[in-house]
């Protein structure tokens, strides 16, 4: 028989022996991508809590979350899915599965992750829990033997993933809802060079911005027996062919109050449309070419970061007015912008200054600095919740 404070020791060693629990609806990762890192973050305390190295190259490399919020599915360029522990803080898998990658998708149900390929070009799904591979969708082969490189890969409703071909002008719907062998759907002649894209909040309209003329291509997924079809005609370099030092991201559209907000692509604008008509209803003029608008939460007002030479500068503007109510100077190199899941607090990268910077968006006051190894995007959980993120 064990005596009473002999177990009572036992239970208290052993307790001392288990990390501390924890949730993980405040955490979040900085990616460092000099380094092949990234930071795992978390808000309440604002702070970094590790690092995890041997991720690869992360030059443009994306993340998504598992639908528990505990790992992050992180997307090299190099072809590298990292599937990392966010409580455990280490990589519990990692595949090299292609050449040249462009970012990635989680299903509706959180069982499958997508990822874009420019080489070998087409898409590639994996088993959430494993990373096995489950299916491999090729794009389509052009003349010179090389297959269109796929971009603007995003989750959609009825276990779908919607994305683009770049080279052959084409949007495509590949649906899950059956097994692991998709039904494809193929939109061609959509317009020339479709270079990004994004889904609305509510998963109805898949957008995709077009590089090689002017105009958006629009995919109604209510109803895709209609096609796509073309708006905002005037979006893009337009006649002039203006010289554009960086493509916006179409991820930081920022809707509220019925109107989407546009990073006009070469020019110092923010464009403004009607989101039930998607015609377009106003521009504002703006410090420099923007690249993500990023909204608030509550939609009131709108975070907007720049190109270079303009990329010291984060200008925020109201919704309802269109007025720039603050220009701050974060530092050069702002790369990324990210709004805690309830829109108390605003995390942005600065680059050259090797900092992740907490703002507070209603007092626009910095509340906090933190150490980084060149960060650029930051990712925060609470994106597992959300359609297209």
């Amino acid at each position: 028989m064990i005596r009473p404070t002999l177990l009572a020791a036992c239970l208290l060693l052993g307790a001392c022996a288990q990390p501390a629990l924890r949730g993980t609806g405040d955490l979040g990762v900085v990616i460092e991508r000099a380094s092949a890192s990234v930071q795992i973050i978390e808000s309440t305390g604002m702070s970094a809590l590790a690092r995890i190295d041997g991720l690869g190259d992360l030059s443009h490399a994306s993340v998504v979350f598992s639908r528990d919020q505990r790992h992050a599915y992180i997307f090299g360029r190099d072809g590298g899915l990292t599937k990392v522990d966010l409580l455990g803080q280490r990589i519990e898998k990692r595949v090299i599965q292609g050449g040249n990658s462009i970012g990635g998708a989680i299903s509706q149900d959180g069982r499958l992750i997508a990822v874009s390929n420019y080489q070998p070009g087409g898409v590639k799904v994996f088993d959430a829990r494993t990373l096995a591979l489950l299916a491999d969708i090729p794009a389509t082969p052009l003349a010179d033997g090389k297959r269109s490189r796929v971009v603007g890969l995003v989750d959609a409703p009825g276990q779908r993933f919607v994305f683009s071909l770049f080279d052959s002008g084409e949007i495509w719907s590949a649906d899950f809802s059956q097994g692991n062998t998709p039904a494809i759907t193929r939109f061609t002649g959509i317009g020339e060079q479709p270079y990004d894209a994004l889904i609305t909040a509510d998963g109805r309209y898949y957008m995709a911005g077009l590089f090689g003329e002017d105009g958006m291509a629009q995919l109604d997924l209510w109803h895709p027996e209609n096609g796509v079809k073309r708006v905002l005609a005037d979006y893009g370099r337009g006649q002039a062919k203006l010289p554009v030092y960086k493509m916006p991201h179409l991820e930081g559209w920022a809707v509220a109050d019925n109107q989407a907000f546009v990073p006009a692509v070469g020019r110092h604008q923010v464009l403004v449309m009607d989101a039930r008509t998607w015609r377009q209803t106003a521009a504002i003029a703006v410090a420099g070419q923007p690249i993500f608008v990023t909204a608030r939460p509550d939609g009131r007002q709108l975070w907007v970061n720049f190109a270079y030479p303009d990329n010291d500068r984060v200008q925020v503007l109201d919704s309802e007015t269109h007025q720039i109510v603050a220009d701050l100077r974060p530092g050069s190199g702002v790369l990324h912008m990210e709004f805690t899941g309830r829109g108390e607090q605003l995390w942005l990268s600065v680059r050259d200054g090797e900092q992740v910077q907490v703002w507070d968006p209603y007092r626009l006051t910095l509340l906090k600095t933190l150490p980084a190894l060149s960060p650029s995007g930051i990712f925060f959980s609470s994106r597992a919740q959300k359609m297209g993120y």
